[in-house]
């Protein structure tokens, strides 16, 4: 499998008032956009839906449209969002929806991951193949 590191910047992140909420829960939609550089030269938007627990965590699904270059082969694709988040605990998965590739990318096959560094950088990573 081949790897591309990409650091990223988030460009806008609209949160929309939470759409139902019960006692202590809260249930949300977000829209995201991000630009990557490095391995990955691309832009995104991403539609978000959340659901928030007081004191306790978070979940969350999401549809990412990633458009762009992964070394330097041109195109789009779809991530499909799903994590968790319990105090300092995270689980996520990131993977690419099949036969979502287009041009230069069809045939991506793969699944992606967030790096954070010590300073607090975020940077994108994702182990693809082309089939």
């Amino acid at each position: 499998m081949a790897r591309a590191v990409s650091p990223f910047t988030i460009d806008i992140f609209e949160q929309s008032p939470p759409y139902a909420e019960d006692t202590g829960v809260a249930y949300a939609r977000a829209s995201v956009a991000k630009t990557f550089s490095g391995d990955m030269e691309a832009s995104s938007t991403v539609e978000m839906l959340s659901v928030r627990v007081d004191g306790e965590g978070a979940g969350y699904v999401a549809v990412e449209r990633v458009t762009g270059s992964v070394h330097g082969r041109s195109g789009t694709f779809a991530l499909l969002h799903v994590g968790t988040m319990a105090g300092g605990e995270t689980w996520a998965r990131w993977p690419v929806v099949p036969g979502s590739g287009t041009g230069e990318l069809a045939g991506l096959r793969g699944e992606g991951h967030i790096e954070i560094d010590p300073d607090g950088a975020h940077a994108f990573v994702l182990d693809y193949e082309m089939t």
